[in-house]
């Protein structure tokens, strides 16, 4: 046993300090109930792994998982798992169940390795202090093209971040230090946050492949292999290379024993040194031959609080019961989807959601240079930014610490903030308080301008997923603020809330039942004043240029230009290379972002009135009239019979840029337009035209008429995006289930809608095992990014939408 570390010791006293500093979100936290954030400390918050689990802490424990069938020496290395991939080999993989307060199951499909992997994972907020513990249960079988006796190696590791110590126990056990363990390897641990802990590897079953190499007599493989070293805190994320630097020496002294024409086979060769005691990274190996099962428990405090892993099944059933059960309630299909397998489709895509949520902790790169070319005052401005940006005046700030879902773990797993408030439509359906805490943390990452970086790189570990030119963020450039989306439906639950009898508990339905109405109201109240220096700094940086060319329009102030345009991108739209002015102009406008500023406004009005802020009510309400008056004014043109962005030409007249697509529909997308509006008509032909809009597969995000349709890079030039076609399908819904003259029409166009978009991205991951960035609106394919579990899975709740026409689910569509 490891001696037990004295109390109070210099890194506990540094560690105190540390959390103090920290405290400062303490406060603004309140609202939210102690059972409810212990209920979220833990959970697979390394959404870039296959597997792995930390708290929701700077600088702790952070866990992973890798495996790798060891059958032949060419393809070891290469067939290693650990970060998430695209095109690895992978049949799927993903959550089939996840709620972050209590767990889950995730399935990995690895073709490649010719296994199938489980990651059970249950959470016991209950057992232990600071937390509580939790268990996760990780299964191993050949598929079924597979050897049943198949060679797999499978490394667990614990590493510890920042103060604290970890030390494996019985360590100098001769047999232990010696040969390795024969039975369960448990670390014990202390750091501030979590108290005393202890992070188990437990047997469960599987066999163990024996062969008669004189190796296996001083390394045999029925015994579990632990290698502990103390490495450098910012290398800690590299597992995979500090798993090869272990075997690699174990392989070298092989060869110096063996030669290699006398090698052991290479399941013996690839394995790491057995070297367990102390250090701050501990490498746990144990290969099996067919299938396997092994449990890693984290027990809070004493032995005493340990999970019993003959209860582990009984739980775990109860946990994917009480899933399976409440997503009937929040987000269950409705027909024609009702039936078959969509219940299913419909849940592992939610479960991948809330399951990609993160907790990133890092400095990040920010161009805080401010040089003049960054106002785009000058004709040919975006090559001056261009040359702004190259000068490299970019430095590290932070840590930074966010609190997020993310697009796609393969490819995408960090935070992005337009992509958030899509995100959270659905999560917000399922857990008020969890979405609120995502909501407050990007909002503590604000500046003292009202500025949040649309892109959260947080870390070596982050960085390494980003090309060098798009790791620099820039407080100049904007980013869709669509978490006002998600305050909108905020405000929406507190109003049905408040409108019930005074005698009922005035309740948010959340998973823990813990936001009532006057903390949702307290909530917006701490939130209200970054709001509105979020809102001021967007009318201070992405004005748009009325009075230095004749536009007349109902007001002088409410016009708005994206900043950060280049010659064939404006990435700080969101929509990249959607065509906009050729070449981009200082005096352009765009309909997209009037649009999400009115939005804004409108949301802020609500906000303002919801907490008492009357007189701050009625001036939003006065600009959200004036941004849709200028909307029509300044967007609408009439030979085009559409919204279009404007610019200034050759004469410096002002003239509109059409090209018709997701721009045009931005409008009617962000609720700027009645059921009434005079150019609804016109609005709802542009998206019904299949020659325009409309596909078999959803709305095209460029009209097949347009020059540019399908060309270049054809990122937003065809495809079907489900953020964009969940709004027109939402406003659809609106527009029907009112009174006026396009009401028979909406609705007609909103059940074939919802019907073309579920199908099209049901039958994509029947066929391929994941869900996409993006759908081809010839052939319905999804491409692009893949495992894109981010806003593609908003088709969960176009799913929960009713239908219209009253007919019953079937089997399959």
């Amino acid at each position: 046993m490891a001696a037990k570390t004295s109390s109070w010791p210099i890194w506990r006293l540094l560690a105190l300090l540390q959390l103090l500093i920290l405290g400062i979100h303490a406060e603004e936290a309140a609202v939210f109930s102690k059972a409810s954030n212990d209920s979220l400390l833990w959970g697979p918050y390394r959404p870039n792994l296959y597997f792995g689990v930390r708290p929701r802490l700077p600088k702790s424990v952070l866990t992973g998982l890798l495996w790798a069938r060891v059958e032949d020496y060419n393809t070891v290395q290469q067939n290693f798992r650990h970060t998430c991939e695209q095109h690895e080999g992978m049949a799927g993989y993903g959550w089939d169940a996840y709620d972050p307060r209590t767990g889950g199951s995730q399935s990995i499909h690895d073709s490649g390795n010719g296994i199938d992997i489980t990651t059970d994972f249950v959470k016991h907020p209950e057992a232990g202090p600071n937390g509580g513990s939790w268990s996760a249960r990780i299964r191993g079988v050949p598929r079924e093209d597979a050897s049943p006796d198949l060679k797999t190696a499978v490394v667990f590791y614990v590493g510890m971040e920042g103060l604290g110590s970890l030390e494996v126990q019985d360590a100098n056990a001769e047999d232990n230090e010696k040969l390795g363990f024969e039975g369960d390897v448990r670390i014990a641990g202390q750091t501030q946050d979590l108290g005393d802990f202890t992070i188990s590897v437990l047997d469960v079953k599987g066999e163990h492949p024996v062969h008669k190499h004189p190796s296996y007599k001083t390394k045999p493989l029925d015994r579990t292999l632990v290698h502990s070293v103390q490495v450098p805190e910012e290398a800690l994320w590299q597992a995979k290379a500090m798993m090869f630097s272990s075997m690699k020496t174990s392989i070298d002294a092989y060869i110096e024993e063996f030669t290699t024409d006398a090698m052991p086979p290479p399941w013996q060769t690839y394995t790491i040194q057995n070297k367990p005691g102390a250090g701050n990274f501990h490498l746990i190996e144990k290969v099996f031959e067919g299938e396997f099962e092994f449990d890693v428990v984290f027990t809070s405090g004493s032995e005493s609080n340990a999970p019993k892993t003959e209860d582990f099944e009984s739980t775990f059933k109860s946990v994917t019961k009480s899933i399976s059960d409440r997503f009937l309630e929040v987000l269950k299909p409705q027909a024609p989807f009702s039936k078959g397998s969509y219940l299913e489709f419909s849940k592992s895509l939610f479960s991948n959601l809330i399951g990609g949520i993160g907790y990133f902790y890092g400095d990040q790169l920010i161009d805080r240079s401010y040089a003049p070319e960054y106002e785009e005052e000058n004709e040919g401005f975006w090559q001056e930014t261009a040359e702004a940006r190259s000068r490299n005046q970019q430095a590290l700030e932070g840590p930074y610490e966010l609190f997020a879902s993310i697009p796609s773990r393969p490819f995408f797993p960090r935070g992005f903030l337009w992509d958030e408030g899509f995100h959270l439509l659905p999560i917000i359906d399922w857990d008020v308080d969890l979405t609120l805490q995502i909501i407050k943390s990007w909002f503590n990452s604000m500046d003292e301008d009202g500025w949040i970086p649309r892109e959260q790189i947080l870390g070596s570990e982050a960085r390494s997923k980003v090309p060098q030119e798009f790791q620099t963020q820039y407080p100049h450039y904007a980013n869709p603020p669509t978490l006002f989306m998600v305050l909108e439906v905020l405000v929406d639950k507190i109003a049905a809330s408040s409108s019930k009898s005074s005698e009922t508990e005035q309740t948010l339905a959340s998973a823990s039942g813990v936001i009532d109405t006057e903390a949702g109201i307290k909530y917006l109240q701490d939130l209200y004043p970054l709001l509105k220096r979020q809102y001021a700094w967007f009318k201070k940086t992405q004005w748009g240029d009325l009075k230095s060319y004749d536009r007349p329009a109902f007001s002088s102030k409410e016009a708005y230009r994206w900043r950060g345009s280049t010659a064939t991108h404006l990435l700080t739209s969101g929509l990249d290379d959607y065509p906009r002015a050729s070449p981009p102009h200082p005096g352009e406008l765009h309909v997209d972002l009037i649009s999400w500023m009115g939005m804004m406004t409108r949301n802020l009005k609500r906000i303002a009135a919801t907490i008492g802020e009357e007189d701050d009510a009625a001036e939003f309400a006065k600009t959200e009239e004036a941004v849709r008056r200028n909307i029509d004014e300044l967007h609408w043109d009439e030979k085009a019979g559409a919204y279009c962005d404007a610019t200034i030409d050759d004469y410096e007249e002002s003239v509109h840029v059409c090209h018709k697509g997701y721009i045009s529909l931005f409008p009617f997308m962000t609720g700027m337009m009645g059921p009434d509006h005079k150019h609804l008509g016109k609005v709802l032909e542009l998206i019904s035209d299949e020659e325009e809009l409309w596909s078999p597969h959803g709305i095209r995000s460029l009209s097949k008429k347009d020059e540019f349709y399908g060309t270049a890079e054809n990122y937003w030039r065809s495809p079907v995006w489900m953020n964009m076609n969940y709004l027109i399908v939402k406003e659809l819904y609106n527009v029907a289930t009112q009174t006026g003259p396009h009401q028979k029409k909406a609705g007609s166009m909103y059940e074939r809608l919802r019907e073309n978009l579920v199908q099209t991205v049901y039958e994509s991951w029947k066929k391929t095992g994941f869900a996409w960035e993006q759908y081809n609106p010839e052939t319905g394919e999804g491409q692009r990014t893949q495992h894109f579990t981010g806003w593609t899975s908003l088709v969960v709740k176009i799913m929960a939408m009713p239908a219209l026409d009253g007919r019953e689910g079937h089997d399959e569509l």
